[in-house]
């Protein structure tokens, strides 16, 4: 509710809109487990084959085994992400974020001064994307000031506080760029999306 009154608060000074989006992850990471534990199935009979002359077959059975047993192990979800490499977690996440810009709206406002706050909680990873009518009047370093506030406010255990901030710095920058208009309506929805 709070993120919410916030959201409506800044609306009603510029014509811009802000949406904010909470995601539990980008993504599933399900082929993650797999390709470890081929490439472990692989590399586990080459010592015994060094040590002593393995049949085919028993080579074979020995990667499946493998593979089965780690694929399973490295399922749970805090083992598959800590596999994933950090600049393939935020490729995701910058991804499902363009993804949630485009599917809530934000490139059909009037005058394109749509504002994405995205947050994916299991890759550690927030974003601003503004539409075209804003981005092209704000200096990306502003926005990676919000989003440094912002991960230093979830750091921080803030999570709330540092969303409402990032809001409220972010309606500030609309209220200058774009100010509300006589003819304003709401366009979006003010509430915060969980998924």
């Amino acid at each position: 509710m709070r993120l919410e009154n916030a959201i409506r608060e800044v609306e009603d000074l510029t014509s811009g809109e802000v949406v904010v989006v909470i995601a539990q992850q980008a993504s599933g990471y399900r082929s993650i487990p797999v390709l470890w534990a081929l490439l472990g199935a692989l590399l586990a009979p080459w010592p015994l084959i060094w040590i002593t002359t393995l049949g085919a077959s028993r080579i074979f059975m020995l990667q499946l085994v493998v593979a089965l047993m780690l694929s399973a192990f490295l399922s749970w979800p805090n083992r598959r992400y800590a596999l994933v490499p950090r600049f393939i977690k935020h490729a995701r996440a910058h991804e499902a974020a363009a993804r949630e810009f485009l599917s809530r709206g934000l490139t059909r406002t009037r005058e394109k001064t749509g504002v994405l706050i995205y947050l994916a909680l299991a890759e550690h990873y927030a974003e601003i994307i503004a539409d075209s009518g804003i981005a092209d009047r704000v200096d990306p370093a502003v926005w990676q000031d919000i989003i440094a506030k912002l991960t230093g406010a979830i750091r921080d255990g803030r999570i709330g506080d540092g969303l409402e901030e990032a809001v409220r710095r972010a309606g500030a920058i609309l209220a200058e760029h774009a100010p509300p208009r006589f003819d304003d309506m709401d366009e979006l929805p003010n509430k915060v999306f969980l998924i």
